[in-house]
């Protein structure tokens, strides 16, 4: 079988459980290290005429991630495209399961029985906190409803301030952020790669939790160590600037 992947979380988790199926993957598939496939240009902007030409069986998608005119085109090219929706952890275990069988694993990979038995078994909280998650800056972008990323953060004592906005990643002037009461301020390095010295300061006294973007917003193989390294993180928020 030849498999095209759209999406880095998907890439990683077909390499991992099934190495040789995948032929074709985009720029910002960065796992497996050492990938050796075609690159079919970014998740927004993938070359629909290169993909075409791998011939692949199977072209995986995810309907956040990329362009709805862009899946319209290679499905006209004739090929099967299989577009996942991921809000939740419990919906990305079960988009998991949907990809690798669509891709003929007979059977469920040892890291996904890992990682549902990680988070199966993460403890309770003890204390909730608030935050804001920012995924960009120029302009400011958060996490709003029904995201992935925040599904995590709140099975582990995190709620985001902006859960009940009516978009999935709202944009909101800086000065709201810092009025919103938030307890904590989280920052992922991806999409936007916020760092102790990039970041922490807009907010003033505000601590900030830095996390691993991967661990945060990816649904793959980094599930399985996903709650130890995000729980680490969150204890030790970096203190914010005065």
């Amino acid at each position: 079988m030849r498999v095209v992947s759209l999406v880095p979380s998907l890439t990683e988790a077909v390499a991992v459980t099934a190495p040789g199926l995948l032929v074709g993957a985009t720029d910002w598939c960065t796992h497996p290290a050492g990938l050796d496939v075609t690159r079919i240009g970014g998740t927004k902007n993938p070359d629909v005429a290169a993909i075409t030409a791998l011939r692949p069986d199977l072209v995986v998608a995810n309907e956040e991630e990329n362009r709805a005119p862009d899946l319209a085109a290679l499905r006209a090219a004739g090929l099967d495209v299989l577009v996942t929706e991921v809000r939740g952890l419990d919906q990305a275990f079960a988009e998991l399961d949907r990809v690798l069988r669509a891709c003929g694993v007979p059977e469920r990979p040892d890291w996904l029985a890992e990682a549902r038995t990680a988070w199966a078994r993460l403890p309770p909280p003890g204390a909730y906190r608030t935050a804001v998650v920012p995924v960009w800056r120029r302009p400011w972008m958060v996490l709003g409803h029904e995201t992935f990323a925040g599904d995590l953060l709140a099975r582990l004592g995190v709620v985001n301030v902006y859960a009940d906005h009516p978009e999935r990643y709202p944009r909101v002037p800086l000065d709201e952020l810092r009025a919103a009461g938030a307890d904590l301020v989280v920052l992922p390095d991806e999409p936007y790669r916020f760092t102790a010295d990039d970041g922490p300061e807009a907010f003033g006294g505000l601590p900030a939790a830095l996390v691993d973007g991967r661990y945060l917003t990816w649904y793959g193989p980094s599930l399985a160590q996903a709650p130890a390294a995000l729980r680490a993180a969150l204890l030790r928020p970096v203190p914010g600037p005065s």
